[in-house]
């Protein structure tokens, strides 16, 4: 086994400037040029040579789909956990091969903390259900994770059980007891629709993901129907994929902000190879950078309408034409300006 990608990997979460990610990127990038035979192959079928990237923009972004056919590793290793897409049950299910859970840990641990602080501050209750039934799934090993961390004694996952999940709620408002819930967006619509009540310290992230139970409905419009029954003035949301090691969060308006670690471009539909410059305003099809993805692949190109901000903040407008309902499917497409 090649172990000089964890050399890498310890570096990454040190990165503190724009100028550090990017000379990290290209480590990365030769790294699994070298070591990826899935990326490699992708590479030199577009005519490329490997002196030619010498910028992020040089860097070619793997299709997502490609989880869907091929194990995506780099280096060779017996994965310590393989997660699944949430899929439908006619279609191929993304795999991620991990090599070393550890390393998933570190960026979930790491991002939480950034944006909520430490996870024993909380009650952490997940309403997955969909995630719950067909395992495998990276999102609840997230949750988890956080609840093993928080070891709150109300901690828990709920898969129909509303009124139980109703009165845990109940019970820490009373007790002021900060709480945090976290759930899949056709779930927390049906939970707020059944037991509508105004919640106090209470955080609530939707992760996205009607899965065909429901009409599409923009974030937006989930986001003002949950703050209505719940008499919230913000609505969180978590954005992350089987295929990433890291997430990006939004506190409010469904405006996202990555780790340090991770960043977001755009590329055009009718020219991918046009890739947006870094944290600079564009709206186009999302390509991912992950570096904690060492082992597996850290340049994903996503079906996603993404709109980036000055800065590098994002949101996601919709869905690409022509792609699978997915986990991640957050919202139908709009009209991009």
């Amino acid at each position: 086994m090649d172990n000089s990608g964890y050399d890498i990997i310890s570096s990454i979460w040190k990165i503190s400037n724009t100028y550090e990610f990017e000379k990290i990127c290209l480590d990365v990038f030769h790294f699994q040029y070298t070591h990826n035979a899935v990326y490699r192959r992708f590479f030199h079928s577009l005519h490329k040579n490997e002196d030619s990237v010498k910028t992020i923009n040089d860097i070619p972004f793997l299709p997502i789909h490609l989880y869907k056919s091929h194990d995506i590793i780099s280096s060779t290793f017996e994965p310590d956990i393989i997660f699944e897409s949430s899929g439908t049950t006619e279609s191929l299910v993304s795999r991620h091969l991990v090599r070393d859970t550890k390393i998933y840990e570190l960026s979930f641990t790491k991002t939480f903390e950034r944006f909520y602080g430490p996870a024993k501050q909380y009650c952490i209750l997940g309403l997955l259900p969909s995630y719950l039934e067909r395992g495998k799934s990276s999102l609840v090993y997230m949750v988890n994770d956080l609840m093993q961390q928080s070891q709150h004694q109300q901690n828990g996952f709920y898969l129909y059980e509303h009124a139980k999940l109703a009165e845990v709620i109940k019970r820490n408002i009373i007790e002021k007891i900060p709480t945090l819930l976290i759930g899949v967006t056709y779930a927390l619509i049906d939970f707020a629709m059944e037991y509508p009540m105004p919640f106090k310290n209470t955080i609530v992230i939707e992760t996205g993901g009607m899965k065909g139970r429901k009409k599409e409905l923009l974030r937006e419009e989930v986001h003002q129907i949950l703050k209505a029954q719940w008499q919230l003035n913000t609505i969180h949301s978590e954005y992350g994929m089987t295929e990433l090691l890291s997430q990006a969060y939004s506190k409010e308006k469904g405006i996202f902000t990555c780790p340090p670690w991770m960043m977001v471009l755009t590329r055009q539909e009718d020219d991918p190879f046009n890739i947006s410059q870094p944290h600079k305003m564009a709206t186009g099809i999302g390509n991912i950078i992950d570096l904690a993805n060492v082992f597996s692949c850290s340049f994903i190109a996503t079906d996603d309408i993404i709109k980036i901000h000055n800065g590098g903040s994002f949101e996601v407008i919709g869905r690409a034409d022509h792609t699978d309902l997915r986990g991640c499917n957050l919202m139908v497409p709009q009209q991009v300006g």
